[in-house]
């Protein structure tokens, strides 16, 4: 018998209180303070990715047009419960 959550199970749509182009305030974590637009919503997961905000280092495989590969920084999505509209 398994024990655990299904991951499949946990994803479902739910109605976020902000949507794409939204202006808002990041409440809580590592970027509490700053503001963005929303560039992205992921209702599934909950989550959104607002301009600026949660920056990570991604590093880029080397391709035929960048041949050394490359570390370029992107937004990652953060939990649209740790944002508000602004």
């Amino acid at each position: 018998m398994k024990t655990g959550i299904n991951k499949k199970a946990k994803l479902h749509n739910v109605k976020l209180h902000v949507r794409k182009d939204d202006n808002v305030v990041v409440i809580s974590g590592n970027d509490k303070g700053k503001a963005g637009k929303i560039l992205k919503v992921y209702p599934q997961k909950c989550r959104v990715i607002v301009e600026g905000v949660n920056i990570r280092k991604r590093h880029m495989k080397p391709t035929q047009s960048h041949p050394q590969g490359s570390i370029i920084e992107r937004e990652f999505p953060i939990h649209a419960s740790n944002v508000k509209k602004s």
